[in-house]
């Protein structure tokens, strides 16, 4: 994978190679943003650029070491920008087979009593980086379990696997490479790292890949150099959704508008886009509103059959519309048009900004809910209960 396959992130991919030409690379670092970003796909995109031998050969030139040796003096012009994609390091990380580059991820237990590590899963780790490298962690658990409710871990094995691996010698290359995705998922096991991650072997290079940086230990943390890695511009996501994913431009730019800068958010959306999610809102919101507790009950009956993906995918359009909402109340203009600018115009005269804040939290909290199994029912229902008392003073029948 080199830079080139990357969505956006111009400026950090320019970040990390100036890193490796100025000699400021620390031994361990840590990638930190939301869902979609892309975060994975560039450290492995940087683990490709560190061992491939175009790129090696002229840092060989500059030193024996990026690590502990005086700053180079490198001009603009000699600064290569990403791996040649062509040299056999480069084609045996493109496929994940480089033998210095190691990766950790969460795993789940198949049978009781045994003790998974990243290796038990590495051939569906690599159709998984292969086929869905803006995945997340629902995407990857649900490809690996077998039973429901499996949840990941990075094991306290696992750990003292990567102890073993790194303390052997190179293969191919004088790097050694640990890409961990999902550092958060590591407890209190994670402290038999720490000495490695402070003292680590010469020319080895940790890159830890997290969502969310306060679940990851503080110790570990405090040992590492952060990347800021930002989300996905719309304009990129709408770009690279009719450029990779053949998808046309109209459902592009409103898949893009609502994603949030998550990529794989978009995918999903861009899947789904023959959905009404209007339509379905604009029955529950009369439900709520004007026809009682049986069309309640049955439009919860309705959206409890759709599973959790589209459920999420729902209230994020629910949110999407609140947000243009409170924009339009705000500023008296919002970016969309047609039929979504005329029902955010509804929800002004059904709720005023503070409640329309209340509401999204609400969704922002279903959810999270949602996403860790609750019952769909039960949610809806209670979610039903909460939005009719937010908005129960301000009733408009919604219309066609």
């Amino acid at each position: 994978m080199q830079f080139s396959d990357i969505i956006g992130q111009t400026t950090t991919r320019q970040h990390l190679t100036e890193l490796v030409a100025h000699n400021r690379l620390s031994h361990a670092l840590l990638f930190t943003g939301k869902e979609g970003n892309g975060a994975l796909a560039l450290a492995i995109a940087f683990a490709q650029y560190l061992v491939c031998e175009k790129t090696s050969n002229l840092n060989v030139q500059q030193g024996p070491s990026l690590f502990g040796y005086p700053e180079p003096q490198i001009s603009n012009a000699e600064l290569q920008t990403d791996s040649c994609g062509q040299c056999p390091s480069c084609q045996k990380v493109q496929q994940l087979i480089h033998p210095d580059i190691h990766f950790s991820y969460p795993t789940v237990t198949i049978k009781s009593g045994d003790k998974p590590i990243a290796t038990d899963f590495i051939s569906e780790w690599r159709d998984f980086i292969k086929t869905n490298p803006y995945g997340n962690l629902f995407d990857w658990i649900e490809l690996i379990k077998e039973k429901e409710n499996s949840q990941g871990k990075i094991t306290a094995e696992e750990c003292n696997d990567i102890i073993r691996k790194l303390s052997l010698k190179s293969f191919e290359n004088k790097y050694k490479v640990l890409i961990m995705w999902m550092p958060e998922m590591m407890g209190t096991e994670g402290n038999k790292l720490l000495k490695l991650i402070e003292e680590p072997p010469a020319d080895t290079l940790f890159i830890l890949v997290t969502e969310n940086e306060p679940q990851v230990l503080p110790t570990i943390v405090s040992r590492c150099q952060l990347i800021q890695i930002p989300a996905l511009k719309t304009t990129e996501i709408e770009q690279a959704l009719i450029a990779r994913n053949n998808t046309d431009v109209q459902t592009a730019r409103q898949v893009a508008s609502v994603s949030e800068g998550n990529y794989r958010e978009a995918l999903q959306l861009v899947q789904h886009a023959e959905e009404d999610w209007q339509a379905l809102l604009r029955e529950w919101l009369n439900a709520i509103l004007k026809t009682g507790p049986i069309a309640q009950t049955r439009w919860v009956e309705d959206i409890s059959r759709l599973g959790r993906e589209k459920q999420k995918q729902f209230l994020r359009y629910f949110n999407h519309l609140l947000e243009q909402a409170i924009r339009l109340n705000a500023t008296g203009s919002t970016p969309v048009h047609g039929t979504e600018k005329d029902f955010a115009e509804r929800l002004n005269k059904i709720a005023g900004i503070e409640q329309q804040q209340a509401i999204i939290e609400e969704l922002d909290k279903a959810t999270y809910y949602i996403e860790r199994n609750a019952n769909a029912k039960m949610l809806f229902h209670a979610l039903t209960i909460k939005l009719y008392h937010i908005i129960q003073d301000k009733v408009v029948f919604l219309t066609e």
